[in-house]
């Protein structure tokens, strides 16, 4: 079974990959950096990757996020996910449901679902979800088709769904004081570290703001 406390602390800044935003830096490097300055998860999310390229690095930053002790976990692939020994999969409304997914990765791996209403929540966690991504809280570039949710569905979402949760969707350093009311286990990330020229020193502004 999953371990719900350290689950929540490895939620805390959680870094959702995405090379187009690294605009031709070593991809690989960059992710090792932000694990380096503190990011406590890691999410392969790669929408322009073939399978073989998707395969290639899960399997790298499986290494990697071992190297450090940090959760890994995959978008979409439940498939890949299994094959590279990742902490678990991540799934948004359109994939295989959380509970069709436990069956193929077991009681040992954490199943994280997108949620943008309390539907959505009540049924993720119905269907054994470990925790939920609740967003897009902001208008977000690295995910065209992510609806906005606003604060008061996102308050009905913790107060109806007792799952812990993170934030995501366009967040930054200057936005992010107006979340810390819903008290999220976490923040994920993708364009607000990846884009910095000085990745890990972003991360460390993330820590001390969050």
């Amino acid at each position: 079974m999953i371990n719900k406390d350290e689950l929540k602390n490895a939620l805390k800044l959680y870094l959702v990959t995405d090379s187009d935003i690294l605009k031709g830096r070593d991809f690989y490097k960059c992710i090792e950096d932000a694990i380096k300055a503190g990011v406590t998860m890691v999410q392969l999310r790669e929408k322009n990757a073939d399978g073989k390229e998707f395969l290639e690095k899960a399997i790298k930053l499986r290494q990697i996020t071992k190297k450090y002790n940090v959760t890994f976990v995959i978008n979409d692939r439940v498939d890949i996910a299994m094959i590279a020994d990742a902490d678990g999969v991540h799934v948004g409304q359109s994939d295989i449901d959380a509970m069709s997914i436990r069956k193929l990765i077991g009681e040992d791996k954490i199943i994280g679902v997108s949620a943008r209403n309390v539907e959505e929540a009540k049924i993720a966690k119905e269907n054994g979800a470990d925790y939920l991504g609740i967003g897009a809280m902001f208008s977000t570039q690295t995910k065209n088709d992510a609806k906005e949710v606003s604060f008061e569905t996102l308050r009905q979402i913790t107060e109806k769904v007792n799952l812990p949760f993170v934030l995501i969707g366009g967040i930054t350093l200057d936005n992010v004081d107006k979340l810390k009311q819903f008290n999220p286990d976490g923040y994920a990330l993708v364009s607000g570290i990846l884009a910095a020229d000085d990745i890990g020193k972003r991360v460390g502004e993330w820590l001390n703001k969050i």
